[in-house]
């Protein structure tokens, strides 16, 4: 299958493995485009049954948010803000198992995809994982903690709430943002391939059954936050 180029977001099969890039050349942002690009994505990937990898241009996942969208408020930003976290909740619980190859910064909505893939790779460098809400004067919405919480070891969740911590690749397996660090870029995406590859011995139907049951108090408690964010969205917004 050739590549299907969407805005910024491409996806194609490489050995039995459905790739999704997402690159814009610069920070790739998670605006309202950028979100539904990765959605007609994934639901190809859907279409394929075969696992996925998600990945981002060279020394970034993503920075988050696009900021003009919440600069200019209004009802985009919410929109914004919400289908960033639905987008999460959909990789939380896709059918085929989700490995994520994270090339470099991974910062805001950024981290939380990163923790919402079933595995997942960095690549060893000067790199930031960081929920940096607190630091920009930012509640932490309820449903991001819990997306956080879901994933991290309580003591970093901590740090990466109240305190804005930025972890790094060379701490991030020990506290739990990452699963494993290859040494360079050039190994990332050939061993997130050969990780998902070795995904098809598993039973789909076993594997998402699993998955319902282990994240389902994860899912309920992140919806049930993202209720919660959505009165603080409109009445952030409503005033812009």
């Amino acid at each position: 299958m050739s590549k299907i180029q969407n805005g910024a977001v491409s996806f194609e099969i490489v050995d039995e493995v459905t790739v999704i890039t997402i690159d814009d050349g610069k920070a790739n942002a998670l605006s309202l485009a950028m979100q539904q690009a990765v959605n007609l994505a994934l639901d190809e990937a859907e279409k394929a049954k075969l696992p996925v990898v998600l990945t981002g241009r060279s020394g970034i996942l993503s920075a988050g948010f696009d900021l003009k969208t919440l600069s200019a408020g209004g009802q985009p930003a919410f929109e914004m803000l919400n289908g960033g976290i639905e987008l999460a909740i959909r990789l939380l619980s896709f059918s085929s198992p989700v490995i994520i190859a994270c090339p470099g910064h991974a910062i805001a909505m950024g981290v939380f995809l990163l923790q919402s893939c079933d595995y997942r790779i960095g690549v060893a460098g000067n790199f930031k994982y960081v929920a940096n809400e607190v630091a920009i004067g930012m509640a932490m919405p309820y449903s991001t903690i819990e997306i956080l919480r879901q994933r991290v070891t309580p003591a970093a969740l901590s740090r990466a709430v109240l305190l804005a911590e930025v972890f790094t690749p060379q701490n991030g397996v020990e506290t739990g943002f990452i699963d494993r660090v290859v040494a360079t870029e050039a190994e990332l995406m050939p061993a997130a391939i050969e990780f998902a590859k070795s995904t098809t011995a598993l039973n789909a139907a076993a594997h998402l059954a699993s998955k319902k049951r282990l994240r389902a108090g994860a899912l309920e408690a992140i919806s049930t936050g993202l209720a919660k964010d959505h009165q603080d969205w409109k009445k952030l917004f409503s005033a812009s």
